[in-house]
């Protein structure tokens, strides 16, 4: 699955292209020409000339993986700990009905860890903790 959980490529996946990035700059410090390394690697020519000048400008460390786009807002012990204010209930945090709202997580995460996020961040945050 492209994205796993709803957010960016696997840490193997990124591995992979990693190794891919590399295997093109080794062939770029032989001369080979940018079609045939597309061909061979199963990829477009649009990316190795991409690679091709990120390796002119910084060497075989600009082909490394950057990691995530963005890591998650929340740790998984700051995670813990929402879940366990979420088991205590909306009431125990003065609200009158027992609903949570993602309105309500919104705020609660404000409070308790300080980090302003917005809804569809907190949507994203359950559903990727499932």
């Amino acid at each position: 699955m492209r994205y796993v959980q709803g957010g960016g490529l696997t840490a193997e996946r990124r591995q992979f292209r990693e190794r891919i990035r590399c295997e093109a700059g080794e062939r770029f410090t032989r001369g080979e020409r940018t079609a045939v390394i597309a061909r061979d690697l199963r990829v477009r020519e649009r990316s190795v000339e991409r690679w091709r000048r990120a390796w002119w400008e910084g060497g075989m460390d600009a082909l490394a993986t950057a990691g995530p786009p963005k890591l998650p807002k929340l740790s998984d012990d700051q995670f813990a700990e929402l879940e366990e204010e979420l088991a205590l209930g909306s009431a125990e945090h003065d609200w009158e009905d027992l609903r949570w709202t993602l309105a309500r997580i919104r705020v609660l995460i404000a409070f308790r860890f300080r980090i302003g996020c917005s809804m569809a961040a907190v949507w994203r945050l359950l559903h990727r903790h499932g």
